[in-house]
Parts: structure tokens; C-alpha cells; sequence
């Protein structure tokens, strides 16, 4: 393919890339994003393999072969409570690719066009140096939020004793190590630059505590943009600048809207260690009690009430509950009740999670409203029922300055008439710390399996005809 055609094929790439984006940021169009993400991709794709200094198509085909039977097999196994730390460690692979690229053009820089052994252009090592710096920061800070979430390591934070200092410290060799690799070429700076990025990209992670993961998982993104603009430009590859610059930006958007929704600092969240600053135990019960209700109490309620918000959680997702929760509130619907759907900015550990749950179940887009747009409806509100959603409407958000999730705004589930909040135990949310929603005098406790009490909610309101 001559140099105009491929100049072309990549701008029609870029569009379709730009068109998805545009697609995914509304549920209605969500689809269509998709189709034309892949649309960009097969074109790009293409484009590549018919390049002039592409050649060796038996080791590409077998690499496809192996990567996408991995990724197929991966994206239909996989549960969507799971979907956080899949898209974690797909992270880490792009700030792995990175340095490897960067690896090779540095020492076959004539195959990359880029000078020779000990001859780079200088502004190619400085691309090189950036490019395998952020790659390497997304690769092992991508691991240790995969093993947060998967369970591996513990979710709480962990600070370090002069941390800040360290980070500083590593940051301010890192720019020592890029411009010694810039000026003198060594080996020895190019693996240092890979060795103190990785410990950075540990140390970013490991003090941000669970409750603040959904913003860790779109700085990530926001990471791996970066690091494969990077890549683009050690391969002299303009779509791939453009891909990388906007996954990196749109990341960068995510991370400052969820930022903004958490009340935490967008500078903190770049630097890392936001959050979990103070830290406080999980308060015990004591001698508190609770008012433990029943699927038919809960039908009752609801069934009397005239209007019902819904506040789907991580608990939702784990016991696949939204299918069931969709039958409840149609029941609720022909009864005349009014049901909408309340999604936190960060509910569930990604951004979205509650959003593609809901559409899996066909909940109506209209009836899903963000937390700025239902909180001051709380008041007038007969009946709030929460399932699975812990840290998102505890209280201690705004009442307790000591609490990890202090100044984050919550949804005001408690101001309602009736608090129905499912869940399997007293246990804390992924923040670790006591819920003092669940002692109010309006919290009604339906302790089970989520799926399950939705389901038996539904056989109470269908016998009560």
C-alpha cells in the first residue's frame, strides 16, 4: 500500500475511533461506539499487515492466532464482577508492550529508522525514554490494582513511612535517568529508567485504599493512552499517536468527572495516594440493633409506596441480581409506583459497572439517573431500596472526618421515608469501615443473597396481586 492510501486508511481509522468514543459516552448509542471502535480497529489493523516493511506474515498470524484465542476465550468465561480486574491487567499489557517496543528500538534502532546503535536521534530517545517511563509506571501499577481487586493483596492502603518523600525521590531519578539516556546513550540509563518506573508504578498504587479503586482504574486507562501514544511514536505510527492520545485524554476526562464525584483532588490522583490519608477501624456493632425485615415486609412497603429509588451496588453485581430487580420494579410499575434507578459515579470498582448491568437487564435509560440529578429527591422519596451499595450511602462520608471516604458525596438514601437495604451481613463495604445506615430508625436490614430475596420480593407482590 503506497504512502496516500495508508495516510487515508489511518485517517478513516482515526474518525471511526473518534465516533466510538462519542457512541460510549450515552447508553443509547453505547452499541454503535462499539461497532465502529471495531469498524477503526479492522481498518487499522489492515493497514498495518499491508505496509512495505511488513513481511514475516506466518509469525503475525500465529501471534494473532495465540492473543486472540487468549482474549476470546478470556471475554466469554469472564463474569462481570469480574470485568474490574480484567480491564486492570489489559492495562498492565499495554504498559508491558510499551517497553518492550521501546526495548527493541533501542537496540535495533536502524530497523525503526531511528539512526543507528549508539547513534539515535536525540529526540527519538527522548520519545523512547518517555514512552518505556509510562509504560512501565502502567504496567506494575496495573498489576498491584488487579491484585486489590482480585483479592491477591489486601484492599486497604498502605503507607509507607515517608512515602511522599520516596515517590519524589524516584520521580526526581527518573528525570535524572532520561536525560542521562538522552545525552549519552548508555544501556545502563535505559534500564534504570525501566527499574525506577516500575517501583514508581508500585508505589502510586499500593497507599490508595478500595473505596477510591474506580478512580484508580480510569487513571490507569488514562496510563495506558499515554504509553501507547508512546509506542506510536518509537514506530513513527501516526494512528497510533492519535489512538493512544485519545484513550489518554478521555481517561484523563473520566478520572476528573469521578474525581469531582468523590470530592478528592485531580493532582493527588495523578500523583498518587489519594485517599485513605486517615484512616479509621471498622466500627463495631456494639450494642446497636437493627430492624431485620422480610421479602414480604419489603413488598409491602414498596407496594403502598408511591415512589421508589433504586440503588444498585457492588453486592448486585456479585449476585447477578439485576434481571430479577428489573421484574421487581415492573410489578412495582403496574402497581402505579414510580421507580427509578439512583448510580453513583463510583458504584460497583469501575466506571459504568451499574450502568451495563442495568442495560444487560433492559432497565429503561430514561429511569437511570446519575447521583446530581436524583440526591435532591431523596426527601420526597417514600421508599430508597439499596442492594448491595455500602459505601456510597454511608453516612460517615459527611458526619465522620477521620473516615477514609470523608468529603465523598453519597447518595442521601437515609433522608427518604423507608431505608430497604439488602445485604448479606453487617460486614463493611470495600472501604472496611462500619455503615451507621444500617442503625437508623427508617433502615429496614434484608439480610440474604441479593438475586434471591429480588426474586422472593417478586413472589410477594405477585400473590398479593
Amino acid at each position: 500500500m503506497n504512502e496516500t492510501l495508508s495516510a487515508l486508511a489511518y485517517l478513516a481509522a482515526s474518525v471511526c475511533f473518534i465516533q466510538a468514543l462519542r457512541g460510549l459516552s450515552s447508553p443509547t448509542s453505547a452499541v454503535r461506539g462499539n461497532r465502529l471502535g471495531i469498524a477503526g480497529m479492522t481498518i487499522a489493523v489492515m493497514t498495518t499487515l499491508l505496509q512495505p516493511g511488513v513481511f514475516d506474515y506466518g509469525s503475525i498470524f500465529v501471534a494473532v492466532l495465540i492473543g486472540g484465542s487468549i482474549g476470546a476465550v478470556v471475554a466469554y468465561k469472564i463474569e462481570m464482577t469480574a470485568l474490574p480486574q480484567l480491564v486492570a491487567a489489559f492495562h498492565s499489557l499495554v504498559g508491558l508492550a510499551a517497553v518492550f517496543v521501546a526495548a527493541a528500538a533501542f537496540y535495533a534502532p536502524e530497523a525503526f529508522g531511528i539512526g543507528a546503535r549508539g547513534a539515535i536521534h536525540a529526540s527519538s530517545l527522548v520519545e523512547m525514554a518517555i514512552g518505556v517511563a509510562v509504560g512501565a509506571i502502567t504496567f506494575t501499577g496495573s498489576i498491584i490494582a488487579f491484585g486489590k481487586l482480585q483479592g491477591l493483596i489486601s484492599g486497604a492502603p498502605v503507607m509507607l513511612p515517608n512515602r511522599h518523600a520516596i515517590n519524589l525521590g524516584l520521580g526526581g531519578a527518573l528525570i535524572l535517568a532520561v536525560l542521562w539516556l538522552a545525552l549519552g546513550q548508555s544501556a545502563i540509563a535505559f534500564w534504570l529508567i525501566v527499574i525506577l518506573a516500575l517501583a514508581l508504578g508500585v508505589l502510586i498504587i499500593v497507599p490508595i485504599g478500595g473505596a477510591d479503586m474506580p478512580v484508580v482504574i480510569s487513571m490507569l486507562n488514562s496510563y495506558s493512552g499515554w504509553a501507547a501514544a508512546g509506542i506510536g511514536f518509537t514506530l513513527s505510527n501516526p494512528l497510533l499517536i492519535i489512538t493512544g492520545a485519545l484513550v489518554g485524554s478521555s481517561g484523563a476526562i473520566l478520572s476528573y468527572i469521578m474525581c469531582k464525584g468523590m470530592n478528592r483532588s485531580f493532582a493527588s490522583v495523578i500523583l498518587g495516594g489519594f485517599g485513605g490519608e486517615t484512616t479509621a477501624a471498622a466500627a463495631g456493632a456494639g450494642d446497636r440493633t437493627v430492624k431485620q425485615a422480610a421479602a414480604d415486609d419489603a413488598a409491602f412497603v414498596m407496594g403502598q409506596a408511591a415512589s421508589v429509588v433504586i440503588v444498585p451496588g457492588y453486592g448486585m453485581a456479585v449476585a447477578q441480581a439485576q434481571h430479577a430487580l428489573r421484574e421487581m420494579a415492573d410489578l412495582l410499575k403496574k402497581r402505579g409506583v414510580k421507580v427509578r434507578y439512583a448510580i453513583h459515579p463510583v458504584a460497583g470498582r469501575m466506571p459504568g459497572h451499574m450502568n451495563v448491568l442495568l442495560a444487560e437487564a433492559n432497565v429503561p435509560y430514561e429511569e437511570v439517573l446519575e447521583l446530581d440529578e436524583i440526591n435532591r429527591d431523596f426527601p420526597s422519596t417514600d421508599v430508597s431500596f439499596v442492594i448491595g451499595a455500602n459505601d456510597i450511602t454511608n453516612p460517615a462520608a459527611k458526619e465522620d472526618p477521620k473516615s477514609p471516604i470523608y468529603g465523598m458525596p453519597i447518595l442521601d438514601v437515609a433522608r427518604s421515608g423507608t431505608v430497604l437495604f439488602v445485604k448479606r451481613s453487617l460486614a463493611s463495604g470495600y472501604a472496611g469501615i462500619d455503615n451507621s445506615l444500617f442503625y437508623k430508625d427508617n433502615t429496614m436490614m434484608l439480610f440474604g443473597d441479593a438475586k434471591k430475596m429480588c426474586e422472593q420480593i417478586v413472589k410477594a407482590l405477585e400473590h398479593a396481586g
